[in-house]
């Protein structure tokens, strides 16, 4: 590579460009965001704003500084490039321009070998200032172009690049440098620099994919560490080699197509991606397909854009029903698809084939046929099955059917299975034999969503199905039902009411006449024939019955035929009774209260009668003649027509209780009267009318209610006392039960142990207490040595016959117990002398225990301590003497 050379010349301060025509050699191949050129504006007044600008911005642009970059990755052209770099002052709005040429520099391709080994030198730029004059004489910074590495390179390493050196290393001592990444920052030892001779070098081949460009900054200073020279930047391209394999996104790529789509339609999109340079041969793919299976209906059935990897259809007959998937291999291939030079890959696409509605649904058959017994609703009487070629459970699958003729009363309707899509014919409203023998329908049958445009195929297939009723046994039914019947009330039991009969619907079987039962009768009024249906009285019908409802009273029958099966049909009667004047009135309420003065003493009563109109009111009311202290004490009043008044006539009248019998007439034709009871209460009143002596009133005189309840009272008293006597009855004759003079809770007999028994203690309660009156019995004298028995021991003797005793004796009779025992006591020649009832302490004939002597403890008692004992309270204190007192 060969230096930059520029020049300009010397010129007096001036505003603007230095030179109208800029040339500058830069390398063929730009990346985007390359320095490419320095360009310098001089400015006589250093407050000046100057705004940098190109005429071609999208590939190239100027920074504040005046370096030129790539606005993109591009390759030069063979003829020098221009464009015009403007300078613009905000403030004075004025404006300088500099026309720039750059040069490809030239291919080494045809240079010798000893050319091509040549180092180039870089020379830093250099500067004189003139500190006399105020004007700067400057030369113009060199712009070094990019150093082009190829990757991969196999050396020898380390390998010269070029040589950096300074002109004034002819006069000083220098050191060179260089730093950024690469060399001293990460990664670092890439580049190195010999610091003598300025030689840069690589120590390693480079990865383009890794790093594609190192800027560098080379530095010349002397020994004593002075810059000498301004840093330049260095710029290593790395050059890109074919040296990756395309790789696709995916290895499996799924597309899908419509059956029966047209030539050129979209399918789907592969992608491939080269990790080499994609501006380059090296990154650009092309694709291509190798296979396609199956190859039916042919073996090219897709395509693709060998750029995009745009896979359409380019031939028609695609069809679901006979090939459901594709498979394609796809080969992606660098070196914009060479063969001989390009890497490839290859990545499988899987193109499914979706179902439209190309195929309407067919009928397996023509004439469908079917049963169903009459009146039986949702009931399957057929099934209508049809084949679908298109794919199962879509909606270019799944069947409609409907029915185009055949039911005009709506009888059936037409499910679908959605598992078989089969029609199941069902039947909704009831179908009678006897009107409807036989059905033919027409059906047809089509998918949910239309069929695809283009088919030829009918939209729909269509069907008969011909539907038989079967006759089966009904049930009778009344006529009418249910039967209203008007009648007066008080109708006499075996009356004939009326006549209830019911009808067979069966016309076309042979079977004898129905029979009459009552299933319903509340008030056990009816009887019903079981021929003929006739319906006579069994007892008074009445009205005011609480069986009866507004009037109206209802009974149910029941119709049953001798059909197999047996049915049966019920039928309701509603006997509406007109009322009769068969009740009289009575007085309500039947107790009053009023004051013994005349003033004030009236009652309102009322007349109640449980007949209607227009047997009730109005009412008549008035005094009997007899006995003649009644209108002699009181009077009477209709108010209106159900509600009369009584009140005193006399002035007073003594406290007390009266019975005023009043006669009420009814309006009824004829007349019913009754003479009702009204018991008054007479008493005192205060001022306000409120009685005063009501219970001095009430206490001389019960009513019904209290007498019973104090009847109740003096009953349950009764009984409770006879509960008491019965349960000190059975209390004594527990107690005359018992073996013992005491109390069992408090015999300690059985707490008397055996000393060489280790029973269970106190809470062991079961002993034989026979033991206690003969113990030789369970110890005999053989065991024991001779001339050894105990002081306190009983002497041996044979046993003598006792008296027998009473069981248990009266708690009453303890004085004849306790003297009996003291006669036997006398004559018991072995007794001791003193009172027989203390043998209890009796403990038995001698110890099988030996004597305690024998017992030897294991250890000295100078090997325990037996302090302890004194915690023991005063019952162990000797012990605690004995044993506890130390050495003594």
């Amino acid at each position: 590579q060969a230096p930059i050379k520029a020049t300009c010349e010397d010129m007096s301060c001036k505003t603007g460009f230095p030179e109208d025509v800029h040339s500058a050699v830069v390398s063929r191949s730009v990346h985007g965001g390359q320095p490419l050129l320095n360009v310098r504006f001089q400015s006589c007044d250093g407050n000046k704003k100057i705004h940098f600008g190109s005429s071609e911005p999208e590939d190239f642009r100027v920074g504040e500084d005046g370096v030129v970059y790539a606005g993109r990755s591009f390759q030069l052209s063979a003829e020098p490039t221009e464009f015009i770099v403007s300078a613009h002052d905000k403030e004075t709005q004025e404006e300088w321009q500099m026309r720039v040429k750059l040069t490809p520099e030239p291919v080494f391709a045809g240079a010798s070998e000893k050319d091509q080994k040549k180092i180039e030198d870089i020379i830093f730029p250099w500067q004189q200032y003139k500190h006399s004059s105020p004007l700067k004489r400057q030369k113009r910074d060199w712009v070094i172009p990019p150093i082009n590495l190829p990757e991969n390179s196999r050396g020898p390493f380390p390998q010269e690049l070029v040589r950096i050196r300074s002109d004034r290393d002819k006069s000083l001592s220098l050191r060179y440098s260089v730093t950024g990444p690469g060399a001293d920052q990460p990664p670092t030892g890439i580049f190195i620099i010999n610091p003598i001779s300025g030689q840069l070098s690589v120590t390693k081949p480079l990865d383009r994919e890794q790093i594609a460009s190192f800027h560098l900054r080379a530095h010349a200073v002397d020994v004593n560490g002075n810059q000498v020279e301004n840093p330049i930047d260095i710029v290593i391209n790395v050059i890109d080699m074919n040296d990756n394999r395309p790789e696709f996104l995916h290895q499996v790529w799924n597309g899908t197509v419509p059956e029966g789509s047209k030539p050129g339609t979209y399918v789907m999109t592969v992608t491939a991606i080269d990790a080499d340079d994609p501006n380059a041969q090296n990154g650009m793919l092309r694709y291509r397909i190798l296979s396609q299976a199956p190859s039916s209906p042919s073996p090219n059935m897709f395509t693709i854009n060998n750029e995009t990897g745009d896979i359409i259809t380019v031939a028609a007959g695609l069809d679901r029903e006979k090939v459901q998937q594709y498979t394609l291999i796809i080969q992606a291939t660098d070196m914009e698809g060479n063969p001989t030079y390009g890497l490839s890959n290859t990545a499988t696409a899987v193109i499914t084939v979706t179902d439209v509605n190309d195929n309407p649904p067919e009928f397996t058959a023509m004439t469908f046929y079917g049963e169903v017994p009459e009146n039986r609703v949702d009931v399957i009487v057929a099934n209508l099955t049809v084949t679908d070629k298109d794919q199962p459970h879509t909606p270019a699958w799944n069947a409609m059917y409907r029915m185009t003729g055949g039911d005009p009363a709506g009888r059936f309707t037409i499910l679908t299975d959605p598992n078989s899509n089969d029609g199941l014919v069902t039947v909704v409203k009831p179908i009678d034999f006897e009107t409807n023998r036989m059905f033919v329908l027409t059906v047809a049958a089509e998918n949910q969503v239309p069929l695809a445009k283009g088919i030829q195929h009918p939209p729909q297939s269509t069907a008969t199905v011909s539907i038989t009723v079967i006759d089966v046994n009904e049930s009778p039914y009344f006529v009418p039902n249910p039967k209203l019947v008007r009648q007066e009330e008080g109708l006499l039991a075996g009356s004939m009411l009326t006549t209830f009969t019911a009808q067979d619907p069966d016309r076309y079987m042979q079977q004898t006449s129905l029979r009459y039962s009552k299933l319903s009768d509340p008030a056990n009024w009816l009887k019903i024939d079981p021929v003929n249906g006739q319906i006579t009285t069994t007892a008074v019908l009445d009205r005011e019955s609480i069986y009866v409802q507004n009037n109206m009273y209802n009974a149910t029958f029941l119709a049953s035929d001798n059909g197999i099966p047996p049915m049966s049909g019920t039928g309701t009667l509603q006997i509406y009774l007109l009322d009769i004047n068969d009740n009289a009135p009575q007085v309500n309420p039947k107790e009053a209260t009023t004051c013994e003065t005349l003033q004030p003493n009236a009652i309102n009563i009322t007349a109640v009668d449980p007949d209607i109109d227009p047997n009730a009111g109005p009412f008549a009311f008035e005094l009997p003649d007899t006995p003649a202290s009644i209108k002699r004490n009181w009077t009477i009043v209709r108010i209106s027509g159900d509600h009369a008044q009584l009140s005193l006539r006399i002035r007073f009248l003594e406290a007390g209780i009266y019975d005023v019998p009043i006669v009420i007439t009814d309006s009824g034709n004829p007349h019913a009267s009754s003479t009702s009871v009204l018991k008054v209460k007479v008493c005192q009143c205060d001022i306000n009318g409120d009685c005063t002596d009501v219970d001095r009133i009430v206490g001389a005189g019960l009513g019904t209610g209290a007498i019973i309840a104090i009847l109740l009272c003096i009953i349950i008293l009764l009984i409770l006392v006879l509960m008491f006597v019965v349960w000190m009855k059975r209390r004594d004759k527990e107690r005359q039960a018992k073996q013992l003079l005491i109390d069992p809770e408090d015999d300690v007999r059985d707490n008397i142990l055996k000393y060489d028994e280790e029973g269970g203690g106190e809470e062991d309660q079961d002993y034989d207490l026979s033991q206690l009156q003969q113990p030789d019995t369970v110890e005999p004298d053989a065991i024991k040595p001779v001339g050894i028995r105990r002081l306190d021991e009983r002497p041996i003797h044979a046993e003598p016959q006792y008296p027998v005793r009473s069981a248990a004796p009266h708690p009453g009779d303890i004085g004849d117990f306790i003297n009996e025992g003291l006669k036997a006591a006398d004559n018991d020649p072995t007794a001791p002398p003193y009172d027989s009832l203390l043998v209890f302490d009796y403990e038995g004939s001698g110890s099988t225990a030996g004597s305690l002597s024998s017992l030897n403890s294991s250890s000295s008692g100078g090997e325990q301590d037996y302090d302890y004992l004194n915690d023991w309270g005063p019952r162990f204190k000797k012990l605690a003497d004995m044993y506890g007192g130390g050495d003594d």
